[in-house]
């Protein structure tokens, strides 16, 4: 399995629309072939700041998921709300603790 974080840092005045784009968007993103688990966080005491936490099957399937029509056309909506380039690292969980 594959963990997937993505730091998103918005323009203040774009943060509705990302919030919008990711409501219409995020059943199709969970059920996408691989995608095992979806999240979304915000950082507290900075709003423009949202992570996406994601599980993947494996790097293939978060590569085909990217390579898609579906993520090109979501990221093209996405990337010009940006108010710094967005960050991301993909993992491997070594432990989990309940």
């Amino acid at each position: 399995m594959l963990v997937r974080i993505v730091k998103l840092t918005f323009k203040p005045e774009n943060i509705s629309s990302f919030e919008q784009i990711f409501e219409e968007t995020k059943q199709r993103i969970r059920n996408y072939e691989g995608c095992l688990f979806l999240e979304l966080y915000q950082q507290q005491g900075n709003p423009q700041v949202f992570f996406t936490y994601s599980h993947w099957k494996d790097a293939n399937t978060l590569d085909n998921y990217r390579k898609s029509d579906f993520f090109k056309s979501v990221w093209s909506k996405t990337k010009v709300l940006f108010d710094a380039k967005p960050e991301a690292w993909s993992l491997t969980k070594k432990a989990t603790l309940n």
